[in-house]
């Protein structure tokens, strides 16, 4: 008995030797103290303590126990994961702005780019570049049929022949290997516009044997946008694969109200099964090319090409008609609506809508004059564009699904670069205070899991999107009551206010509201990856 009741006492002081040692602070690299945590799943909020360090988050609860050198008092603010951004064209601006501000200060702490079937076609090669260039955010990418298409083919309006088909699978096969995350397409823009579905399909079908996503700019997003929906689902079908329908929307006066033939189409795809989700940006004009008020056939061969057809009587008759017919069915009387974002050969012009464009040339104030100066506009190289005209009514419809995220579709800005469209600097600063904050169309929690753990699962970004023990510490820190995007059409280089802190791999790189010129991103692998 004595024996017993020795090992009983020695049972009872190792366990409070135990006690005293779990009390004891641990040390964590960062430490988030009494802050409102949205952790990502749609739940409700709750008040607590986030610990960090080497990265990823290690504690989370009432960290009374861990100390730390760097202490975050996000008392009365919103600790949230770092925003997923789905759709982004940052090809070509990572050397030009590595600190990808305008990004950063939106919350977006990781991005997905080579959308619209544009993207580099060595992965290989731009994932070492992101490496040695070590941008501020996350970075994964998708492989982009339009530049896979002209690496073979060039801009030809034709279908492949076999041996050129085969080329086209070997690039996507060898980019998903390297880490893509799926095959994107843009079916409006050339030469994706000259490829059949079937075609798409065969590149799919690749894709899909290393777990991707099938991302697409659709056909068309205007009077046949039904059609487009219809072949999108059918390729996610026939590859069996994801389907991630980009920013999608209704473009023209026209097509008003068709949100409520739109949605159910995606509804009905996810009810048969099939993996479809949607994104969009939280504004009603999208941005693009001056191209695409042109027929497609216009616009193939490349801007010799072009040219020559443009300066043919004949064929400039036919184009001017065409754009007319599209300028009616908009119900417009002057193209008002297509506003210069940055157009190369006259700078001057960034900002003007065609009209006015059109009118400081001394032209008359005739919609036949504004097409004969896009045509003049074309042959000088084109332009970026912002379109206006969508519905805030169907906007806030689409918003209502919740299988739908939020995305920029845009680049690192360079700041005071041109008149781009502002959703480049405040689309998650929009939906967090026009949308949900002041228009209350959906909950601060729901909009936080679209911008968070939705696309993480989408894109199978392992340990992002939530905020959970051992994930990766992407973490923002903003006050839900002064959140704000600043950016406008008029104004648009102007950054979003009320993210104070923001987390990327555990380094905080906003504090106290201003980027410290922390460029600890890092590049994010598909399953395919070697």
């Amino acid at each position: 008995m004595k024996k017993n009741h020795r090992f009983l006492r020695i049972i009872i002081a190792l366990n409070f030797l135990l006690s005293a040692f779990s009390l004891k602070a641990q040390q964590a690299d960062i430490l988030i103290k009494n802050g409102k945590i949205l952790d990502g799943t749609g739940n409700s909020w709750f008040y607590g303590d986030i610990a960090v360090a080497n990265g990823k988050i290690i504690a989370i609860g009432h960290l009374n126990n861990y100390s730390s050198k760097k202490i975050i008092d996000a008392n009365g603010l919103i600790v949230a994961p770092g925003f997923i951004d789905v759709h982004t064209h940052i090809e070509g601006d990572e050397k030009k702005n590595p600190t990808a501000d305008n990004f950063i200060y939106d919350g977006v702490t990781s991005v997905v780019t080579g959308n619209c079937g544009s993207s580099e076609i060595n992965l290989k090669k731009y994932f070492t570049a992101l490496d040695s260039i070590h941008l501020s955010i996350n970075v994964a990418t998708l492989i982009g049929h339009n530049d896979v298409r002209k690496a073979v083919m060039g801009s030809a309006n034709r279908d492949p022949n076999e041996a050129e088909m085969k080329k086209m699978e070997a690039i996507v096969d060898q980019a998903m290997k390297d880490g893509a995350v799926g095959l994107s397409t843009g079916l409006i823009y050339i030469p994706g516009t000259y490829s059949k579905t079937e075609e798409v399909v065969r590149l799919a079908k690749v894709a899909s044997q290393y777990h991707g996503v099938y991302a697409s700019h659709m056909r068309d997003e205007g009077d046949s946008v039904t059609e487009a929906i219809d072949e999108a689902i059918n390729i996610g079908r026939q590859a069996n694969m994801p389907v991630e329908i980009s920013h999608f929307k209704l473009s023209g006066q026209q097509n008003w109200g068709r949100s409520k033939e739109t949605v159910p189409m995606i509804i009905k795809a996810r009810e048969e099964g099939l993996d479809v989700t949607i994104d969009q940006y939280p504004y009603t004009a999208s941005s693009t090319s001056l191209s695409t008020l042109l027929p497609d056939w216009v616009l193939a061969d490349g801007q010799d090409a072009i040219n020559k057809r443009l300066n043919d009587p004949a064929i400039k008759k036919e184009v001017i008609n065409y754009m007319l017919a599209k300028l009616k069915k908009r119900k417009l009387k002057h193209f008002s609506y297509p506003v210069v974002a940055y157009f190369k050969y006259d700078t001057t012009l960034n900002g003007k809508s065609i009209e006015e464009v059109n009118l400081i040339k001394g032209k008359k104030h005739t919609a036949v004059e504004e097409a004969n100066t896009v045509i003049e506009m074309m042959k000088q190289g084109g332009a970026g564009m912002v379109f206006h005209g969508m519905s805030d009514k169907d906007v806030k419809h689409i918003m209502q699904y919740p299988f739908n995220m939020f995305a920029s579709d845009a680049s690192i800005r360079i700041f005071n670069s041109g008149s781009p469209h502002p959703r480049g600097y405040g689309t998650n600063a929009r939906v967090l205070s026009k949308y949900v904050r002041d228009e209350k169309v959906i909950s601060l929690e729901e909009a936080i899991r679209r911008m968070t753990s939705l696309p993480a699962q989408k894109f199978q970004l392992k340990d992002r999107g939530l905020l959970r023990e051992g994930y990766a510490a992407d973490i923002v820190v903003f006050d839900e009551k002064t959140v704000k995007d600043n950016s406008t059409y008029e104004k648009p280089h102007q950054y979003t206010t009320g993210f104070l802190y923001v987390m990327v791999n555990g380094a905080i790189t906003v504090e106290n509201g201003h980027h410290n010129g922390t460029r600890n991103g890092k590049v994010l692998f598909g399953q395919g990856k070697l």
